[in-house]
């Protein structure tokens, strides 16, 4: 059975990163933060749910942000949406070729229910996610606490041991580690456009078995190891993601010149020889 994928939405299937980041900037510069480095309000803000977001920048600005902090951000990047917003480059073959191979999908998203609807609807994905699509709003507590992603499993009735999650934001790759699924790091989104490579390293230190900055070379990766086809000998031995993703380490590790393709395609063999 071809593993779960549970995706984070913002910068990893849609461009809204940009939008998102402005818009915090711009609420926090008139609440009094004058000085908030872009990177660092991304590192610290990205994945987590409005109202974390709130108290941050109530910190950064000296007193609390106002009670209607969240839905200021949500009106302003809804009005923004349908106009400004894009899927990421591979989004929408992606989702195809996965449902084309019988994975199942959920998102995973710290943005509330109405902003997220509106997101899938506007970048054409949400028909690939119809009861799958799971919001921060619906969860106790959002990202990095597990309770989103356990609730995206029970979503798709799958053991979050069985689920590959693609996430952008360490917060998010937290959570995924807490719920016990197996984290790829994701660093394609605009948003990171001359610094995919630091990205990248925080979220390996953050716990990600790998990381992709392309989203056709997380579908290789996920497609590659799948368990036994039909095709294959009697006694292929299938393998669980998070056995198949740290094999994946050892090779990364053995062969670091080797792109993230041909590691993919060495998992082929590896899954049919056990």
């Amino acid at each position: 059975m071809p593993p779960a994928i549970i995706f984070d939405l913002d910068g990893c299937l849609v461009e809204s990163e940009v939008l998102s980041l402005k818009a915090i900037a711009d609420e926090a510069h008139r609440l009094g933060a004058h000085q908030l480095d872009p990177r660092e309000l991304g590192k610290e803000v990205l994945g987590l749910k409005m109202s974390r977001i709130a108290e941050w920048v109530g910190d950064r600005a000296g007193r609390p942000a106002p009670d209607d902090f969240a839905q200021r951000i949500d009106r302003l990047l809804m009005n923004q949406y349908p106009t400004d917003l894009k899927p990421v480059m591979g989004a929408k073959d992606l989702l195809s070729a996965l449902h084309h191979e019988g994975c199942q999908m959920a998102v995973a998203t710290g943005s509330s229910l109405a902003r997220m609807a509106l997101a899938l609807r506007t970048t054409g994905i949400e028909g690939f996610f119809e009861g799958r699509a799971c919001s921060a709003d619906q969860v106790a507590n959002g990202k990095p606490a597990p309770d989103l992603f356990l609730f995206a499993a029970r979503a798709i009735n799958r053991d979050p041991t069985d689920c590959v999650v693609i996430e952008d934001s360490p917060h998010g790759v937290e959570g995924a580690l807490s719920a016990g699924m197996t984290p790829i790091g994701f660093v394609g989104g605009g948003y990171l456009e001359g610094r995919r490579d630091d990205h990248a390293d925080t979220l390996r230190r953050a716990g990600c078995v790998a990381v992709v900055d392309r989203l056709d070379a997380f579908q290789a990766l996920v497609l590659s190891s799948r368990f036994p086809a039909c095709s294959e000998p009697k006694n292929a031995r299938p393998i669980r993601p998070r056995a198949v993703f740290y094999r994946m380490i050892k090779f990364e590790k053995a062969a670091p010149s080797c792109s993230i393709l041909e590691i993919a395609s060495r998992f082929i063999n590896l899954n049919r020889t056990g």
